[in-house]
């Protein structure tokens, strides 16, 4: 697999958000049979007040002039979110400037490192574009055995669908899995032309039935806050909140922390890893 499922993602997307919206919830009587779930694209038109031909050229990936006001129509009439409507302004118009052939390894600055390695007590590492894990501190190695990778970059997705352990590494591998891939796909509508980050996924579609199945959901989803569960062979169930930080000089790189509740069972375990971790590092 290569680039071609970027060209007709604008469809592939707008479609599968019609058939999450039956006909009575916008006020439509549904009669007859339907060959397809959800809205019609001739009833999306009618909905957004524009022309069914406009809207099936934008279906087809040749809307590349449509003006923000029509985006904003149809993502009110498909009720998407906000991360789902940034998401369809920028597949609807891809850029037009050639696709790199070879994006530069991203590299995190001595100040960032210098800041994780700070953080003694909540795991930290930094996330790039592709969802590579560029940097980490002790703590998240002790986590998620990042270095276990070395010399490659560890790279999250590969982790959850590629790594037999990384369905034992996270109890909750569904909700993990559905996540990781409903943000890369958002990453890839906002770096159409990484040619590298286009390889993984194919990469991922080849090898896992899970991910092709994921990504044939077209969820896309930011990752801003949450929690997370963590399965360690040696601490136990974590259970881990955590933040995220774009880093102002680097908008494609962002800050992971987990978080734990201070005096919590997790934030214990976590205390008496960094100790173990410390001990067997001698």
């Amino acid at each position: 697999m290569n680039g071609e499922w970027r060209e007709g993602e604008v469809g592939d997307f707008l479609r599968s958000r019609r058939a999450r919206i039956q006909p009575e919830e916008v006020g439509l009587a549904a009669h007859g049979r339907r060959r397809v779930p959800g809205l019609r694209r001739e009833e999306v038109a009618q909905l957004a007040g524009v022309s069914v031909d406009y809207y099936i050229r934008l279906e087809q990936g040749r809307g590349q002039s449509v003006s923000d006001a029509v985006l904003d129509a149809i993502a009110r009439v498909l009720r998407l979110d906000e991360t789902e409507h940034a998401y369809l302004r920028t597949v609807a118009r891809p850029p037009r400037r050639p696709r790199e052939r070879r994006t530069p390894v991203s590299r995190v600055r001595p100040g960032i490192r210098r800041l994780l390695d700070g953080m003694e007590r909540s795991p930290a590492f930094v996330l790039g574009r592709r969802m590579d894990v560029l940097a980490w501190n002790a703590l998240a190695d002790a986590v998620s055995g990042f270095s276990r990778t070395a010399p490659a970059v560890p790279n999250v997705p590969r982790q959850v669908f590629l790594d037999p352990a990384g369905r034992d590494l996270y109890p909750e591998w569904a909700a993990v899995a559905a996540q990781t891939v409903a943000h890369l796909r958002l990453n890839a509508g906002r770096y159409a032309d990484d040619t590298e980050l286009c390889a993984l996924v194919g990469e991922l579609s080849l090898k896992s039935e899970d991910f092709r199945r994921l990504w044939a959901d077209h969820e896309v989803a930011e990752c801003a806050y949450g929690v997370k569960k963590v399965r360690h062979p040696v601490a136990g169930l974590l259970t881990l909140p955590y933040e995220t930080l774009t880093v102002p000089a680097e908008p494609e790189q962002t800050i992971v922390v987990y978080t734990p509740e201070p005096g919590s069972e997790t934030a214990e375990r976590l205390t008496l890893l960094a100790s173990w971790e410390s001990s067997t590092a001698r």
